[in-house]
């Protein structure tokens, strides 16, 4: 009996570790923050706000919905790319994670992730679907490897007050340029009646922001950026106009030279300049500031696409998607999945009130995402939008390395030349060490 009694105790003792129930478990991770004390037990979607509380008031009512399933949640500081991969190398990832489209190709290239086409199809989802910038962000190799959950780029955001004192608004709307040297005249027009800088810009510790500049008005031009996988030509005449432009701006001092993310926010809603160019993210923040009476962007608030400077209208975007990494998972658990992208699919709108673009063609034509505060105006983005070719992988270290360099050379640390020159190489020495 002595004997007996601690095996008896050990095997109650892991019992009681045991799942109690019968439910299909999944394991979703996920960033987006952390806002438990208020959304953990909301299942109201419609009453959620912000990204953080949208999601987590969709999983909540996705558990609701299907009491045979349960998806457990683990939320990760952003962008959570490291926990992943430690998970990935010990051989537990989870079963669903959150991933910009940008770093898809990094894990896909590996054998990291499993392509979503059965998923998608035992869901009733086909890819015809999505939008053209969503479709483009997850497919790779002609096979999807996530399901889009929205679009963001750039946008420029407007201060309608202040365009009015300078003479810059028509039938109510922002006058935007359509040429690089309408852009410098409407500039210095709005500074001389406003004594304001016509540009926001988060030049410091903001490689995003320069990034998304020389990448867009470089692929409206036509230049391709990547002409192949482990090449990228930034040194071009392309390259070079776009360089020059916005070093002509700062050099005129028509748009701020010193500014971070934080300082050019608060700048913004202060009444401080005429457009901050900034992420679809920020559409609900400055929205608010847009219907608060007293507050300097009150009924003073527009917000469009990035306007065509040269070329066509054409601007690079990214996205987040849910991705499924590669593990052994039982039949019940696959039909799980499947099943949650058929909810999530069927709620991108609830998504689309984060002032993301929606992934889906029919919400983004839908009378309710365009009854939404600017949407109308935005929508032409999901059209416009390109994504970096998906099989170009490091496209985050990329990022950071040609807004580096672009920002010193807009801002006139270094000529515009040496800039691209130094980018170019210094990406093309990442990408051949990519295995």
């Amino acid at each position: 009996m002595r004997r007996l009694l601690p095996l008896l105790l050990a095997a109650l003792a892991l019992g009681s570790c045991a799942r109690g129930d019968d439910r299909t478990h999944i394991y979703l991770q996920r960033f987006f923050g952390e806002c438990g004390a208020e959304y953990g037990g909301s299942t109201d979607v419609a009453k959620a706000e912000g990204e953080c509380g949208i999601m987590t008031a969709l999983i909540n009512r996705f558990n609701a919905e299907n009491p045979d399933l349960s998806v457990d949640v683990n939320v990760v500081a952003w962008p959570g790319y490291p926990q992943l991969t430690a998970q990935m190398a010990a051989r537990d990832p989870p079963d669903l994670v959150t991933m910009h489209e940008g770093v898809i190709s990094d894990y896909a290239a590996k054998g990291l992730l499993e392509p979503v086409d059965a998923y998608l199809a035992q869901a009733g989802i086909s890819i015809a679907r999505f939008t053209e910038a969503s479709r483009q962000g997850v497919t790779i190799g002609g096979r999807a490897y996530g399901l889009p959950w929205d679009t963001h780029g750039g946008l420029f955001h407007v201060n309608t007050a202040l365009f009015a004192k300078a003479g810059l608004m028509k039938g109510g709307k922002p006058v935007l340029p359509n040429s690089a040297e309408e852009l410098i005249a409407q500039a210095r027009q709005f500074q001389q009646r406003t004594g304001k800088p016509y540009l926001l810009q988060s030049n410091v510790g903001d490689p995003a922001y320069a990034a998304r500049n020389q990448y867009s008005y470089m692929m409206a031009q036509g230049a391709a950026l990547f002409p192949d996988a482990r090449h990228i030509r930034l040194d071009t005449a392309e390259g070079r106009r776009v360089g020059a432009f916005f070093r002509r701006i700062n050099a005129e001092r028509l748009g701020t030279l010193n500014m971070d993310t934080p300082a050019a926010i608060a700048a913004f809603v202060n009444g401080e300049g005429g457009i901050y160019p900034t992420g679809t993210w920020m559409i609900g923040s400055f929205q608010k500031e847009a219907e608060t009476p007293g507050r300097p962007l009150y009924a003073s608030y527009a917000v469009f696409p990035y306007p065509r400077l040269w070329g066509r209208p054409l601007e690079f975007v990214s996205g987040h998607a849910w991705v499924v990494p590669a593990r052994q998972r039982s039949p019940r658990q696959r039909a799980a999945i499947a099943r949650f992208f058929r909810f999530m699919a069927a709620h991108n709108f609830d998504w689309a009130r984060t002032g993301h673009i929606p992934a889906f063609q029919a919400v983004l034509e839908s009378a309710a995402f365009r009854a939404l505060p600017h949407r109308a105006d935005i929508a032409p983005l999901a059209a416009i939008g390109r994504p970096l070719p998906t099989n170009v992988q490091r496209q985050s270290a990329i990022e950071g390395i040609v807004g580096e360099e672009m920002a010193a050379a807009s801002t006139g640390q270094k000529p515009v030349a040496a800039a691209l020159a130094s980018a170019e190489r210094r990406v093309n020495e990442l990408l051949s060490q990519v295995n």
